[in-house]
């Protein structure tokens, strides 16, 4: 995992950029790879790459990057892993290819010179490069199938500006800074920005499983290799045809090959353990892989001897498989220490990534620089009480006669009439609960879009459009599949490749932590929508019993209570009247000013303040060992 940047004058008739817009991007993201970092210019002075590396595999000095071919036809600098290297390599060698390292990356550079773009179909992996093809001079941008790994650009016209993240691209001082209306009303209604926009007309990220070519005539569009509705209709359309025990024996396998290829590296991995199924499964078949299993749990001081504290289950679980475990426990104390540090480091506003944040921290004081997280388990295998509420909700609504007509007339009613007893999103079941694009924006939404004009002082035609065409992006990410399909899609798309993903992503660099997510894995998606396993209640008991040793049965059928963090408890003891509000709308409302204001959110401007080199604050949380 590293941090990545690119810069290319594309147009002749412009000046070449420098190298200080270059460093500063690097810079910033120092925290991504602290083990290294680099440097390219082409000779012409036009096109530059730079590098940040957090060492995993080939420790040594031919692992750095940017990196080149003999004669250096092709230069690269990669972000990511890619856990099929090894068989990759294996192939291009036959064929005459000659490795100067051990690493992935000089895979990347042969794979491109023998397939060209179409290379990214061979990729397993969470990734995102920039190539420069001197023969072609052109630029190849690529991200993974899922988004696993971030890839922003920005493009002036003359030239485009690729960075890892948003605030290493402002920190060049050359970006359109003016606001994305989508991305800020997008913000308060996802309680995330929504890909591919920012909080930036000038900033766009390359969407998951796209690539994009930059050349003298400038940037192609992006160019999608990988569509995960496509993908999981398809599979669900062509279900094997096996009995239960054949399902079990398929899932095992696409499980365990899995984790087996998410632990390739030349360091530690360890396994993010709570209390649930999904981290439980991989810590077991982490175990059951072979070699040392390293275990972290995060506990909080306000959750102890509630549903919501993960700690006893967990250390049960990691007693059991025999793991090294560390439990590390966080207070508020340590909250607001390190809040001032979370908001700078924060790449885009979100809601979530506080327990990303913490865990990552967890880690890297347990001493690890690689870990496995359960994140996707929900999302794959129907963990979600969406899975099972919103075909509820588009089957009872869809069929109500005039219900497009009246459904704001009676939103309009109500709203005013529920608002002092709770969740106003009662008004709105009728204006958006009859198919799955808005069911799904109704259970998913911080606030209504018809209460974001009150917040970031729009017109209500102007929200209400900005949100119409949020609507429509999310329409147009489904298929015909079946119901539980048809959510997995969303949740896939939105929820977990727009905030998860992309929070685990910052969080876990700000500490110099690689988290892999071995739930996030084409392969294991397309075999589990085969098997029909992306069924609610069906799909958690399939995965619960993969492992070969049984899990306690107080894992396998405790209730979800997801990955929380006391964030609302804490907001309100710092400032409760400012930041009071239903769920986490106070801590939306707070993440949101932090953002505009400059004042610790690392923007002002259209700069970026702080040293990119403050990565981690440490913690004065207890530690216990098991």
């Amino acid at each position: 995992m590293c941090g990545i940047a690119a810069l290319y004058s594309y147009d002749v008739r412009s000046v070449a950029t420098g190298g200080g817009e270059l460093r500063a991007a690097s810079e910033w993201m120092h925290c991504r790879g602290p083990d290294g970092s680099g440097e390219w210019t082409s000779a012409d002075g036009r096109v530059s790459l730079a590098h940040r590396r957090l060492a995993i595999i080939d420790l040594s000095d031919a692992g750095a990057q940017p990196m080149s071919t003999e004669g250096g036809a092709l230069v690269i600098s990669f972000n990511g892993e890619i856990y099929n290297y090894r068989e990759l390599r294996a192939v291009l060698e036959g064929k005459g290819y000659r490795f100067r390292s051990g690493t992935d990356t000089e895979v990347l550079l042969h794979l491109y010179a023998e397939k060209g773009e179409a290379m990214v179909a061979e990729l397993r992996g969470m990734f995102a490069f920039a190539l420069w093809d001197e023969k072609k001079k052109g630029l190849f941008l690529a991200r993974d199938h899922f988004g696993i790994k971030p890839l922003y650009y920005a493009d002036d016209s003359h030239s485009i500006r690729v960075a890892s993240e948003v605030k290493a691209l402002l920190a060049t001082g050359a970006i359109d800074t003016t606001p994305d209306p989508i991305g800020h009303s997008g913000f308060f209604v996802w309680g995330h920005v929504p890909d591919p926009h920012t909080l930036y007309r000038g900033i766009r990220a390359l969407p998951a499983g796209s690539t994009m070519w930059v050349d003298r005539d400038g940037a192609r569009p992006p160019r999608a290799y990988a569509n995960l509705a496509t993908m999981l209709a398809t599979a669900d359309a062509d279900r094997a045809q096996v009995n239960e025990q054949e399902r079990a024996e398929r899932l095992r396998a696409a499980m365990l090959d899995t984790v087996r290829h998410h632990l390739v590296a030349d360091v530690d991995v360890g396994v993010f353990l709570s209390a649930g199924v999904d981290s439980s499964v991989l810590a077991a078949l982490a175990a059951e892989a072979g070699g040392r299993l390293r275990t972290v749990t995060l506990g909080f001081a306000e959750y102890r001897g509630t549903v919501h504290d993960e700690v006893p289950l967990a250390e049960a679980v990691a007693k059991q498989l025999g793991a090294e475990h560390s439990t590390i426990w966080v207070t508020r104390e340590d909250f607001r220490v390190a809040l001032d540090h979370l908001m700078e480091r924060m790449d885009q506003p979100t809601i979530d990534g506080v327990n990303s944040y913490f865990v990552a921290r967890a880690a890297k004081e347990a001493g690890l620089k690689v870990a496995l997280s359960g994140l996707g388990g929900d999302e794959l295998f129907a963990g979600y009480a969406d899975f099972r509420d919103i075909p509820r909700m588009v089957s009872l609504v869809k069929h109500l006669p005039a219900r497009n007509a009246v459904g704001k007339t009676v939103r309009k009613a109500l709203a005013p009439l529920l608002a002092p007893f709770g969740s106003t999103k009662y008004a709105s079941v009728l204006e958006y609960g009859g198919d799955y694009a808005g069911a799904y924006l109704l259970r998913r939404a911080v606030f209504l879009p018809w209460e974001v004009e009150e917040i970031v002082n729009e017109t209500e035609q102007s929200a209400l459009h900005e949100t119409a065409i949020m609507r429509a992006l999310v329409r147009s990410t489904l298929t015909r599949s079946a119901h539980a399909v048809s959510v997995s899609v969303l949740e896939g798309t939105w929820y977990m490749r727009s905030q998860l993903l992309r929070d685990t992503d910052w969080a876990s660099m700000t500490h110099s932590v690689e988290v892999r997510v071995p739930l996030v894995d084409w392969k294991l998606w397309r075999e589990v929508a085969t098997l029909g396993l992306i069924a609610p209640g069906v799909g958690k008991r399939a995965l619960s019993g993969t492992p070969r040793l049984r899990l306690p049965e107080s894992v396998r059928s405790r209730k979800k209570t997801g990955f929380t963090v006391p964030v609302r408890r804490w907001m309100l003891e710092e400032d409760g009247e400012k930041y009071n509000g239903r769920g986490l709308r106070g801590w939306a409302r707070y993440v949101y000013r932090r953002s505009q204001d400059g004042t610790s959110s690392g923007i002002s401007s259209g700069s970026v303040r702080g040293s990119g080199r403050d990565c981690s604050v440490q913690s004065r949380a207890s530690r216990v060992a098991v």
